[in-house]
């Protein structure tokens, strides 16, 4: 058959990330590790409109990745992260699209 590009193409890598609580003697510390192995995805920026209704005024690049659904996808929360082109984000919700088809995830990274 033809190959057919999905719909806003998913030719970026994305990895999850995931945090675990460490004792260092002096308290609980939080370190990142990669979470599973890198996922197709696709990015595109949430409008300034969007953002000011949101209320987030801050320097952030926020965005909706939209990746394939798996049982690895499905286990993801907010508490994760994504590496993107370089770029740390903050998962801010995740939602279903379709039935079993895919998941929206929005996200923020600092923009410096």
């Amino acid at each position: 058959g033809v190959f057919v590009k999905p719909a806003g193409s998913m030719f970026r890598r994305i990895q999850f990330r995931r945090a675990i609580e460490i004792d260092d003697g002096y308290g609980l510390d939080q370190v990142w590790y990669n979470h599973g192995v890198k996922v197709w995805g696709s990015f595109s920026p949430i409008s300034d409109g969007e953002r000011w209704r949101a209320g987030e005024v801050a320097a952030h690049i926020t965005g909706r990745f939209v990746v394939r659904y798996s049982e690895f996808s499905a286990g993801l929360t907010p508490a994760d992260r994504l590496l993107c082109d370089g770029r740390e984000y903050d998962i801010s919700g995740i939602k279903e699209v379709g039935r079993r088809e895919a998941f929206e995830i929005t996200a923020a990274a600092r923009a410096d």
